[in-house]
């Protein structure tokens, strides 16, 4: 009896330690590509978070309504998106609609908490920011749609999670897709270093 009551500890410590190891990861990547974007924009030129880094910081993203911020990394590929969200290849503010994707658990369960009208902020590695405002929300079945950027505007953004938020299904079809509609170019100051909250406790 002792041995299943200590096994079962165990197997309970494994999952505890496991659940707190993936936002104590995000946030630690955090700080890391914070230090490398101030560098890249500083030479204007990508530097990597980590030596074997596969990917670097191309953008900040901030919600000032409610105060989180995170460096974007360039791709959207699984292991990057650990680290921090993604801006899918191929995109960019200064050519056409930019999507950036991002884990429901860490970075972005902010989303769960904005809604239509709320800004969001977009700075690139030269340390102009773009303004934006959401303008719809929506879940999209990823079985039977997919987002097609070549049909949105130039000046959308895309912020893009998977749905439910409270799901431990990690491979469900739903995702949650915020769209922004660009309303201003400006340069304005980097929110304060720290203000990003990968989790929400």
């Amino acid at each position: 009896m002792n041995r299943l009551i200590g096994l079962a500890l165990m197997a309970s410590l494994l999952t505890l330690a496991t659940g707190l190891w993936i936002p104590a990861k995000a946030l630690l990547a955090q700080e890391l590509l914070e230090l490398a974007w101030a560098e890249s924009q500083a030479r204007q030129s990508a530097a990597r978070p980590w030596p074997w880094a596969d990917t670097w910081p191309v953008a900040r993203l901030a919600l000032p309504e409610t105060g989180h911020s995170w460096i974007v990394m360039d791709g959207v590929h699984g292991e990057s998106l650990a680290f921090g969200p993604g801006r899918m290849a191929g995109t960019d503010p200064a050519s056409g609609p930019v999507m950036i994707a991002g884990h429901r658990d860490t970075h972005f369960r902010a989303l769960e908490r904005i809604d239509t009208g709320t800004r969001v902020d977009l700075q690139g590695r030269d340390g102009q920011w773009q303004q934006y405002r959401v303008s719809g929300i929506r879940v999209v079945d990823s079985r039977r749609e997919g987002i097609d950027l070549a049909r949105l505007p130039a000046d959308r953004l895309l912020l893009v999670t998977c749905y439910p938020f409270d799901s431990l299904n990690s491979n469900g079809p739903l995702r949650y897709v915020v769209e922004a509609e660009r309303v201003a170019a400006q340069w304005a100051p980097s929110p304060p270093k720290g203000a990003h909250k990968p989790t929400d406790t």
